[in-house]
Protein backbone atom coordinates (compact mmCIF):
# COMPACT_ATOMS: atom_id res chain seq x y z
CA UNK A 1 0.00 0.00 0.00
CA UNK A 2 1.08 3.37 -0.74
CA UNK A 3 2.05 5.37 1.99
CA UNK A 4 2.87 8.80 0.19
CA UNK A 5 2.13 11.92 1.73
CA UNK A 6 -0.97 13.79 0.86
CA UNK A 7 -0.18 16.60 -1.23
CA UNK A 8 -3.42 18.96 -0.41
CA UNK A 9 -2.70 18.25 3.52
CA UNK A 10 0.15 20.35 4.32
CA UNK A 11 2.50 19.29 7.50
CA UNK A 12 1.04 22.68 9.15
CA UNK A 13 -2.85 21.94 8.41
CA UNK A 14 -2.25 17.69 9.84
CA UNK A 15 -0.74 18.64 12.70
CA UNK A 16 -2.51 21.58 13.60
CA UNK A 17 -5.56 19.91 12.75
CA UNK A 18 -5.19 16.78 14.97
CA UNK A 19 -3.92 18.92 17.79
CA UNK A 20 -6.49 21.70 17.73
CA UNK A 21 -9.36 19.28 17.76
CA UNK A 22 -8.03 17.30 21.02
CA UNK A 23 -6.90 20.45 22.66
CA UNK A 24 -10.43 21.92 22.10
CA UNK A 25 -12.23 17.92 23.11
CA UNK A 26 -10.06 17.69 26.38
CA UNK A 27 -10.28 21.44 27.52
CA UNK A 28 -14.24 20.94 27.17
CA UNK A 29 -13.68 17.74 29.31
CA UNK A 30 -11.57 18.95 31.93
CA UNK A 31 -13.13 22.05 32.82
CA UNK A 32 -15.98 19.75 33.91
CA UNK A 33 -13.34 17.68 35.74
CA UNK A 34 -12.51 20.92 37.79
CA UNK A 35 -16.28 22.07 38.19
CA UNK A 36 -16.91 18.56 38.90
CA UNK A 37 -14.55 18.85 41.84
CA UNK A 38 -15.25 23.00 42.93
CA UNK A 39 -18.33 23.98 41.91
CA UNK A 40 -20.97 21.12 41.45
CA UNK A 41 -21.20 19.29 44.53
CA UNK A 42 -22.09 22.83 45.81
CA UNK A 43 -24.69 23.27 43.14
CA UNK A 44 -26.06 20.63 41.90
CA UNK A 45 -26.03 17.65 44.46
CA UNK A 46 -26.42 19.75 47.92
CA UNK A 47 -26.26 17.05 49.93
CA UNK A 48 -25.99 15.88 53.85
CA UNK A 49 -22.16 15.94 53.78
CA UNK A 50 -19.87 17.37 51.56
CA UNK A 51 -18.01 14.05 50.98
CA UNK A 52 -21.44 12.42 49.68
CA UNK A 53 -21.99 15.46 47.54
CA UNK A 54 -18.63 15.21 45.90
CA UNK A 55 -18.91 11.39 45.53
CA UNK A 56 -22.48 12.22 43.56
CA UNK A 57 -20.64 14.99 41.74
CA UNK A 58 -17.82 12.48 40.68
CA UNK A 59 -20.31 9.85 39.61
CA UNK A 60 -21.51 12.25 37.26
CA UNK A 61 -18.17 12.78 35.73
CA UNK A 62 -17.77 9.01 35.23
CA UNK A 63 -20.73 9.13 32.89
CA UNK A 64 -18.69 10.72 30.07
CA UNK A 65 -16.52 7.24 30.25
CA UNK A 66 -19.39 4.92 29.95
CA UNK A 67 -20.87 6.63 27.14
CA UNK A 68 -17.70 7.67 24.99
CA UNK A 69 -17.24 3.46 23.51
CA UNK A 70 -20.89 4.46 22.03
CA UNK A 71 -18.94 7.20 20.46
CA UNK A 72 -16.30 5.11 19.37
CA UNK A 73 -18.60 2.64 17.83
CA UNK A 74 -20.81 5.27 16.06
CA UNK A 75 -17.81 7.95 14.64
CA UNK A 76 -16.04 4.67 14.23
CA UNK A 77 -18.47 3.44 11.98
CA UNK A 78 -18.51 6.08 9.85
CA UNK A 79 -14.87 7.42 10.35
CA UNK A 80 -13.82 3.99 8.88
CA UNK A 81 -17.26 3.94 6.43
CA UNK A 82 -17.17 7.30 4.70
CA UNK A 83 -13.95 8.90 5.98
CA UNK A 84 -11.65 10.50 8.51
CA UNK A 85 -13.00 14.25 7.96
CA UNK A 86 -16.36 14.63 7.89
CA UNK A 87 -16.62 12.35 11.05
CA UNK A 88 -13.91 14.57 13.05
CA UNK A 89 -16.04 17.68 12.15
CA UNK A 90 -19.43 16.02 13.78
CA UNK A 91 -17.57 14.52 16.89
CA UNK A 92 -16.10 18.23 17.35
CA UNK A 93 -19.55 19.97 17.02
CA UNK A 94 -21.25 16.92 19.46
CA UNK A 95 -18.88 17.59 22.26
CA UNK A 96 -18.82 21.40 21.75
CA UNK A 97 -22.38 21.80 21.52
CA UNK A 98 -22.58 19.61 25.01
CA UNK A 99 -20.34 21.89 27.06
CA UNK A 100 -21.51 24.62 25.81
CA UNK A 101 -24.99 23.91 26.87
CA UNK A 102 -23.39 23.26 30.67
CA UNK A 103 -22.82 26.70 31.17
CA UNK A 104 -26.45 27.56 30.79
CA UNK A 105 -27.79 24.84 33.41
CA UNK A 106 -29.31 26.04 36.59
CA UNK A 107 -28.61 25.08 39.21
CA UNK A 108 -30.72 22.50 41.77
CA UNK A 109 -31.84 25.40 43.90
CA UNK A 110 -33.65 26.87 40.76
CA UNK A 111 -35.50 23.73 39.09
CA UNK A 112 -34.56 20.79 41.53
CA UNK A 113 -33.89 17.34 40.44
CA UNK A 114 -34.33 18.54 36.89
CA UNK A 115 -30.55 20.41 37.13
CA UNK A 116 -28.38 17.04 37.60
CA UNK A 117 -29.98 15.19 35.10
CA UNK A 118 -29.93 17.70 32.70
CA UNK A 119 -26.18 17.92 33.80
CA UNK A 120 -25.94 14.31 33.21
CA UNK A 121 -27.26 14.20 29.62
CA UNK A 122 -24.70 17.01 28.83
CA UNK A 123 -22.36 14.75 29.98
CA UNK A 124 -23.31 11.87 27.87
CA UNK A 125 -23.24 13.95 24.77
CA UNK A 126 -19.34 15.01 26.01
CA UNK A 127 -17.98 11.87 26.28
CA UNK A 128 -20.24 10.28 23.04
CA UNK A 129 -18.35 13.29 21.08
CA UNK A 130 -14.63 12.74 22.65
CA UNK A 131 -15.35 8.89 22.38
CA UNK A 132 -15.06 9.88 18.21
CA UNK A 133 -12.79 12.68 18.37
CA UNK A 134 -9.88 10.80 19.39
CA UNK A 135 -9.49 8.01 17.89
CA UNK A 136 -10.45 10.66 14.48
CA UNK A 137 -7.62 13.13 15.36
CA UNK A 138 -4.50 10.28 15.98
CA UNK A 139 -5.04 8.77 12.41
CA UNK A 140 -5.36 12.19 10.45
CA UNK A 141 -2.08 12.95 12.23
CA UNK A 142 -0.61 8.85 11.82
CA UNK A 143 -2.29 7.91 8.30
CA UNK A 144 -0.07 11.18 6.88
CA UNK A 145 3.21 10.16 8.73
CA UNK A 146 6.30 8.77 7.27
CA UNK A 147 6.85 5.25 8.72
CA UNK A 148 9.66 6.17 10.93
CA UNK A 149 7.55 9.01 12.19
CA UNK A 150 4.83 7.79 12.86
CA UNK A 151 4.79 8.19 16.68
CA UNK A 152 6.10 11.20 16.08
CA UNK A 153 3.27 12.94 14.24
CA UNK A 154 1.21 10.32 16.91
CA UNK A 155 2.39 12.50 19.49
CA UNK A 156 0.52 15.98 18.36
CA UNK A 157 -3.14 14.89 19.10
CA UNK A 158 -1.72 13.39 22.57
CA UNK A 159 -0.33 16.93 22.98
CA UNK A 160 -4.24 18.54 23.11
CA UNK A 161 -4.03 16.84 26.32
CA UNK A 162 -2.10 18.75 28.56
CA UNK A 163 -3.25 22.07 26.13
CA UNK A 164 -6.58 21.52 27.43
CA UNK A 165 -5.86 21.11 30.69
CA UNK A 166 -3.47 23.95 30.96
CA UNK A 167 -6.11 26.44 29.52
CA UNK A 168 -8.96 24.64 32.05
CA UNK A 169 -6.88 25.13 34.79
CA UNK A 170 -5.43 28.45 34.06
CA UNK A 171 -9.01 29.72 33.71
CA UNK A 172 -10.27 28.55 36.52
CA UNK A 173 -7.34 29.64 38.35
CA UNK A 174 -7.88 33.17 36.99
CA UNK A 175 -11.51 33.26 37.72
CA UNK A 176 -11.07 32.44 41.43
CA UNK A 177 -8.87 35.04 41.39
CA UNK A 178 -10.39 37.57 40.51
CA UNK A 179 -13.96 37.46 41.56
CA UNK A 180 -15.46 36.60 44.82
CA UNK A 181 -16.51 33.19 45.52
CA UNK A 182 -19.84 33.84 45.34
CA UNK A 183 -19.78 35.61 42.11
CA UNK A 184 -18.05 32.55 41.04
CA UNK A 185 -20.28 30.23 42.00
CA UNK A 186 -23.01 32.26 40.73
CA UNK A 187 -22.00 32.86 37.13
CA UNK A 188 -18.64 32.81 36.99
CA UNK A 189 -17.79 29.22 36.63
CA UNK A 190 -20.33 29.53 33.54
CA UNK A 191 -17.98 31.56 31.67
CA UNK A 192 -15.33 28.41 30.68
CA UNK A 193 -17.63 26.70 29.24
CA UNK A 194 -19.78 29.46 27.23
CA UNK A 195 -16.58 30.29 26.06
CA UNK A 196 -15.39 26.94 24.67
CA UNK A 197 -17.47 28.13 21.90
CA UNK A 198 -14.85 30.48 20.46
CA UNK A 199 -12.59 27.41 20.50
CA UNK A 200 -15.15 25.38 18.60
CA UNK A 201 -15.50 27.43 15.58
CA UNK A 202 -11.49 27.56 15.52
CA UNK A 203 -11.57 23.89 15.20
CA UNK A 204 -14.77 23.31 13.28
CA UNK A 205 -12.80 25.73 10.29
CA UNK A 206 -9.54 23.84 10.34
CA UNK A 207 -10.85 20.83 10.43
CA UNK A 208 -13.14 21.53 7.58
CA UNK A 209 -9.96 22.74 5.38
CA UNK A 210 -8.20 19.08 5.50
CA UNK A 211 -8.14 16.25 3.11
CA UNK A 212 -8.64 12.94 3.22
CA UNK A 213 -6.08 10.83 4.52
CA UNK A 214 -3.50 8.78 2.36
CA UNK A 215 -4.11 5.24 3.38
CA UNK A 216 -8.30 5.80 3.56
CA UNK A 217 -7.83 7.06 0.28
CA UNK A 218 -5.40 4.26 -0.85
CA UNK A 219 -7.81 1.51 1.06
CA UNK A 220 -10.93 2.76 -0.64
CA UNK A 221 -9.39 2.43 -3.96
CA UNK A 222 -8.31 -1.07 -3.45
CA UNK A 223 -12.05 -1.77 -2.22
CA UNK A 224 -11.01 -2.87 1.69
CA UNK A 225 -13.69 -1.44 3.32
CA UNK A 226 -15.91 -3.87 5.51
CA UNK A 227 -19.57 -3.48 5.61
CA UNK A 228 -19.79 -3.18 9.47
CA UNK A 229 -16.31 -2.30 10.86
CA UNK A 230 -17.65 -3.39 14.22
CA UNK A 231 -18.65 -7.38 13.47
CA UNK A 232 -15.00 -7.44 11.34
CA UNK A 233 -13.13 -6.20 14.87
CA UNK A 234 -15.63 -8.81 17.19
CA UNK A 235 -14.80 -11.00 14.89
CA UNK A 236 -11.14 -11.41 13.45
CA UNK A 237 -9.55 -8.77 16.41
CA UNK A 238 -10.31 -9.85 20.11
CA UNK A 239 -7.10 -10.20 20.94
CA UNK A 240 -6.53 -6.79 19.94
CA UNK A 241 -9.51 -5.02 20.97
CA UNK A 242 -9.01 -7.16 24.61
CA UNK A 243 -5.56 -6.88 25.39
CA UNK A 244 -5.17 -3.09 23.51
CA UNK A 245 -8.23 -2.02 26.20
CA UNK A 246 -5.69 -3.51 29.10
CA UNK A 247 -2.90 -2.04 28.15
CA UNK A 248 -4.16 1.26 28.08
CA UNK A 249 -5.63 1.41 31.36
CA UNK A 250 -3.10 2.23 33.36
CA UNK A 251 -2.65 5.72 31.32
CA UNK A 252 -5.88 6.50 32.56
CA UNK A 253 -5.31 5.57 35.96
CA UNK A 254 -2.29 7.44 36.86
CA UNK A 255 -3.88 10.70 35.43
CA UNK A 256 -7.05 10.85 37.25
CA UNK A 257 -5.61 10.08 40.26
CA UNK A 258 -2.68 13.05 39.37
CA UNK A 259 -5.93 15.17 38.44
CA UNK A 260 -9.27 14.63 39.87
CA UNK A 261 -8.24 12.64 43.12
CA UNK A 262 -5.35 14.52 44.07
CA UNK A 263 -7.32 17.97 43.88
CA UNK A 264 -9.67 16.54 45.48
CA UNK A 265 -7.96 14.61 48.35
CA UNK A 266 -5.65 17.77 48.25
CA UNK A 267 -8.44 20.52 49.14
CA UNK A 268 -10.84 18.19 51.69
CA UNK A 269 -8.39 16.11 53.41
CA UNK A 270 -5.09 18.16 53.10
CA UNK A 271 -5.62 21.72 53.98
CA UNK A 272 -4.63 23.12 50.45
CA UNK A 273 -6.68 25.62 49.13
CA UNK A 274 -8.24 25.49 45.93
CA UNK A 275 -5.97 28.01 44.75
CA UNK A 276 -2.62 25.97 45.59
CA UNK A 277 -3.72 22.99 44.64
CA UNK A 278 -4.25 24.34 41.52
CA UNK A 279 -1.25 25.73 40.64
CA UNK A 280 0.41 22.38 42.12
CA UNK A 281 -1.55 20.85 39.18
CA UNK A 282 -0.85 23.44 36.80
CA UNK A 283 2.83 23.01 37.40
CA UNK A 284 2.60 19.21 37.14
CA UNK A 285 0.86 19.22 33.69
CA UNK A 286 3.96 21.04 32.18
CA UNK A 287 6.00 17.72 32.79
CA UNK A 288 3.40 15.96 31.26
CA UNK A 289 3.34 18.34 28.30
CA UNK A 290 7.11 17.90 27.74
CA UNK A 291 8.01 14.39 27.62
CA UNK A 292 5.14 13.73 25.07
CA UNK A 293 7.21 14.70 22.64
CA UNK A 294 10.11 13.16 24.59
CA UNK A 295 8.57 9.75 24.79
CA UNK A 296 7.56 9.84 21.02
CA UNK A 297 11.26 10.38 19.69
CA UNK A 298 12.20 7.31 21.75
CA UNK A 299 9.12 5.39 20.84
CA UNK A 300 10.26 5.65 17.22
CA UNK A 301 13.70 4.48 17.91
CA UNK A 302 13.05 1.77 20.22
CA UNK A 303 9.47 0.91 19.56
CA UNK A 304 5.94 1.81 20.89
CA UNK A 305 5.76 -1.85 22.80
CA UNK A 306 9.46 -1.25 24.38
CA UNK A 307 8.86 2.11 25.75
CA UNK A 308 5.25 1.49 27.11
CA UNK A 309 6.23 -2.01 28.92
CA UNK A 310 9.68 0.27 30.57
CA UNK A 311 7.29 3.62 31.66
CA UNK A 312 3.92 0.81 32.88
CA UNK A 313 6.89 -0.98 35.04
CA UNK A 314 7.91 2.81 36.69
CA UNK A 315 4.71 3.42 36.93
CA UNK A 316 3.68 0.19 39.19
CA UNK A 317 6.96 0.86 41.42
CA UNK A 318 5.61 4.52 41.57
CA UNK A 319 2.25 3.02 43.32
CA UNK A 320 4.35 1.89 46.43
CA UNK A 321 5.31 5.83 47.10
CA UNK A 322 1.91 7.28 46.99
CA UNK A 323 1.03 7.46 50.77
CA UNK A 324 4.66 8.69 51.42
CA UNK A 325 4.27 11.81 49.75
CA UNK A 326 0.69 12.76 49.84
CA UNK A 327 0.88 11.75 53.37
CA UNK A 328 3.55 14.69 54.32
CA UNK A 329 0.66 17.07 53.71
CA UNK A 330 4.40 19.20 52.37
CA UNK A 331 3.54 21.37 49.73
CA UNK A 332 7.14 20.50 48.08
CA UNK A 333 6.68 16.63 48.42
CA UNK A 334 3.07 16.87 47.46
CA UNK A 335 4.51 18.95 43.93
CA UNK A 336 7.34 16.54 43.50
CA UNK A 337 5.08 13.58 43.81
CA UNK A 338 1.96 14.85 41.42
CA UNK A 339 5.39 16.20 39.18
CA UNK A 340 6.55 12.78 38.66
CA UNK A 341 3.57 11.11 38.09
CA UNK A 342 2.40 13.66 35.54
CA UNK A 343 6.10 12.72 33.83
CA UNK A 344 5.41 9.42 33.67
CA UNK A 345 1.87 10.03 32.05
CA UNK A 346 3.28 11.65 29.17
CA UNK A 347 6.03 8.59 28.90
CA UNK A 348 2.92 5.85 28.34
CA UNK A 349 0.82 8.52 26.63
CA UNK A 350 2.61 9.99 24.05
CA UNK A 351 3.00 6.74 22.05
CA UNK A 352 -0.26 4.91 23.03
CA UNK A 353 -2.15 6.52 20.11
CA UNK A 354 -0.01 5.37 17.21
CA UNK A 355 0.37 1.76 19.45
CA UNK A 356 -2.83 1.17 19.53
CA UNK A 357 -3.75 2.28 16.27
CA UNK A 358 -1.32 0.03 14.49
CA UNK A 359 -2.95 -3.07 15.89
CA UNK A 360 -5.42 -2.88 13.08
CA UNK A 361 -5.99 -2.66 9.34
CA UNK A 362 -7.01 0.40 7.93
CA UNK A 363 -10.63 -0.35 7.18
CA UNK A 364 -11.57 -0.93 10.63
CA UNK A 365 -8.64 1.12 12.49
CA UNK A 366 -10.81 4.24 13.43
CA UNK A 367 -13.69 1.79 15.28
CA UNK A 368 -10.74 -0.35 16.50
CA UNK A 369 -8.09 2.05 18.42
CA UNK A 370 -11.39 4.45 19.18
CA UNK A 371 -12.84 1.19 21.01
CA UNK A 372 -10.21 0.07 22.70
CA UNK A 373 -8.71 3.77 24.09
CA UNK A 374 -12.25 4.32 25.41
CA UNK A 375 -12.81 0.94 26.52
CA UNK A 376 -9.74 1.77 28.82
CA UNK A 377 -10.98 4.90 29.90
CA UNK A 378 -13.94 3.11 31.09
CA UNK A 379 -11.71 0.51 33.10
CA UNK A 380 -9.52 2.85 34.24
CA UNK A 381 -10.45 6.31 34.72
CA UNK A 382 -14.27 6.27 34.58
CA UNK A 383 -14.51 5.53 38.53
CA UNK A 384 -11.44 5.95 39.29
CA UNK A 385 -11.39 9.08 41.39
CA UNK A 386 -14.32 7.54 43.62
CA UNK A 387 -12.94 4.59 44.11
CA UNK A 388 -9.72 6.38 45.45
CA UNK A 389 -11.52 8.45 47.09
CA UNK A 390 -13.27 5.49 49.23
CA UNK A 391 -9.93 3.61 49.58
CA UNK A 392 -8.35 6.64 50.81
CA UNK A 393 -11.30 7.48 53.17
CA UNK A 394 -11.42 4.12 54.04
CA UNK A 395 -8.37 1.97 54.25
CA UNK A 396 -5.98 4.91 53.93
CA UNK A 397 -3.36 6.17 50.54
CA UNK A 398 -1.33 3.26 50.65
CA UNK A 399 -4.40 1.32 49.28
CA UNK A 400 -4.78 3.85 46.53
CA UNK A 401 -1.00 3.44 45.48
CA UNK A 402 -2.11 -0.44 45.25
CA UNK A 403 -4.63 0.20 43.17
CA UNK A 404 -3.03 1.98 40.62
CA UNK A 405 0.13 -1.33 40.94
CA UNK A 406 -2.00 -3.75 40.89
CA UNK A 407 -3.84 -1.82 37.71
CA UNK A 408 0.31 -1.59 35.92
CA UNK A 409 0.80 -5.26 36.19
CA UNK A 410 -2.66 -5.84 34.30
CA UNK A 411 -1.20 -3.47 32.11
CA UNK A 412 2.61 -5.00 31.83
CA UNK A 413 0.90 -8.32 30.95
CA UNK A 414 -1.21 -7.25 28.59
CA UNK A 415 1.57 -5.38 26.71
CA UNK A 416 3.34 -9.11 27.03
CA UNK A 417 0.44 -11.04 25.38
CA UNK A 418 -0.97 -9.07 22.67
CA UNK A 419 -0.92 -9.73 18.84
CA UNK A 420 2.70 -8.27 17.54
CA UNK A 421 1.53 -8.01 14.29
CA UNK A 422 1.83 -4.17 13.14
CA UNK A 423 -0.70 -3.83 9.73
CA UNK A 424 0.25 -1.79 7.45
CA UNK A 425 -0.47 1.94 6.43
Amino acid sequence: MKNNFNKENSLRHVLFGSLIGTTIEFFDFYIYANAAVLVFPQLFFPGTSSTNSTLESLATFSIAFLSRPLGSAVFGHYGDKIGRKVTLVVALLTMGLSTIAIGFLPGYASIGIAAPILLMLCRFGQGVGLGGEWGGAVLLAIENAPPHKRAWYGMFPQLGAPIGLLLSGGTFLILTDTMSGEAFMDYGWRIPFIASSLLVIVGFYIRLKISETPAFENSKLEQKEVKIPFFTLIKSYKNQLIFGTFSAITTFLVFYLMTVFTLSWATSDLGFTKRDALLIQLFSVLFFAIFIPVSALVADKIGRRKILIITTAAIAVFGFFFSYFLNSGNPVMVTAFVCIGMSLMGFTYGPLGTFLSELFPTQVRYSGASLTFNMAGILGAAFAPMIAIWLASTYGLNYVGFYLTTAAFISLVSFLVISKKVHQF
